[in-house]
């Protein structure tokens, strides 16, 4: 959550930043309301302090008459500082609510522009392959083989969904077994995170309420089915205080994620690209601001690691103000060429 200090006070950058983030955000309605806030504080403050002073007189007043008609006045008091309150629990509500509808504003080292047309080749490495055969998409080539099965997949739980077989299966489990072991060789701590959370974690790692109609949900235990490891790693020091001396803290975990994917509407989502369940190694730095872009960028490098390893051809793209998300300040992406469908992915 942005600082409302902040807000308040740069309101027209702040505006600024929406613009260029290509999304809109409350802010005249927050600036309302803060506004309202701080006036209702400041009238209970002042009726609270009217009242301790009455109190006072009252204690020394020794005519009973006089003392009953100041009690009668502040027991009207009392009743204006509690309708008072009542209105500003509902103006913090709000103001809360509002705030969560504000986006992360974006380092100035991202470049400006309005969606994923503007993003940056940072650089690539390694070179496309060609081959002397036209190359098959893995829609393809994973029945072919027997390893990727579309039809139980969608038998058992619709469309979006398969099952890996055999080598598949083999392939998928020894690939997050070894991404684990090359993060544990770089420093990182694994974790086995819960794969659901409660209402409060998700809010603490910004999913909700933007990302609400995106993200499976048990409405009876008010469970939130994750859909990156990075939430439940971003809540697992909440409410704690960690001496400075402990940072950073690096982490990484394997969790299966769930999506519904009602953002992909338009997208090419045939195959396993757009999947309602898949699995993901996620590595995770908790650092002081002032090191966390160093960090990044050093976490770049351990995931670029993963594709050197692999020999695939990579390139690392700077995502542009438009295409930052909701969270990121600055965020990067790996993109590896897929020769069966002919695009990065």
């Amino acid at each position: 959550m942005i600082d409302i200090n902040l807000i308040r006070e740069n309101p027209e950058q702040i505006k600024a930043a929406m613009v260029a983030l290509n999304t809109e955000a409350p802010i005249d309605q927050i600036l309302a309301l803060d506004a309202r806030r701080r006036e209702l504080l400041t009238e209970v403050e002042a009726l609270r302090a009217e009242r301790n002073a009455a109190s006072k007189e009252i204690s020394r007043a020794k005519d009973p008459d006089e003392r009953q008609s100041r009690i009668g006045a502040m027991r009207l008091v009392g009743d204006r500082i509690k309708a008072l309150e009542d209105d500003l629990k509902g103006v913090e509500a709000e103001l809360d609510e509002a705030m969560l509808w504000v986006p992360n504003l974006p380092h100035a080292s991202v470049p400006v522009g309005p969606d994923d047309s503007a993003n940056m080749i940072v650089r690539m490495e390694g070179e496309p392959r060609t081959f002397d055969f036209e190359p098959v998409p893995h829609w393809d080539l994973g029945p072919a083989l027997d390893i990727l099965d579309f039809e139980r997949g969608v038998k058992l739980s619709g469309t979006r969904f398969y099952v890996l077989r055999g080598m598949g299966a083999r392939l998928q489990r020894a690939l997050i077994a070894w991404m684990l072991d090359v993060h544990r060789e770089q420093g990182y701590t694994e974790i086995y995170p819960p794969y659901m959370v409660r209402r409060e974690m998700m809010v603490g790692a910004a999913q909700l309420p933007k990302f609400e109609e995106n993200i499976y949900h048990d409405a009876e235990e008010d469970f939130w089915f994750i859909g990156t490891a990075e939430i439940p790693m971003t809540n697992l020091h909440r409410d704690e205080i960690l001496p400075a001396e402990a940072l950073p803290l690096h982490y990484v975990a394997y969790t299966p994620c769930f999506r519904r994917e009602k953002m992909s509407a338009g997208r090419d989502v045939r195959g396993m690209k757009r999947g309602h369940q898949f699995d993901k190694v996620e590595m995770y730095k908790l650092t002081t601001p002032e090191t966390s872009y160093d960090e990044l960028e050093s976490m770049v490098g351990d995931a670029e690691a993963i594709c050197q390893g692999l020999g695939i051809p990579y390139r690392l793209i700077q995502m542009c103000t438009g295409d930052l998300g909701f969270q990121a300040a600055k965020k990067y992406d790996l993109e590896v060429w897929a020769p069966g469908v002919e695009e990065w992915l």
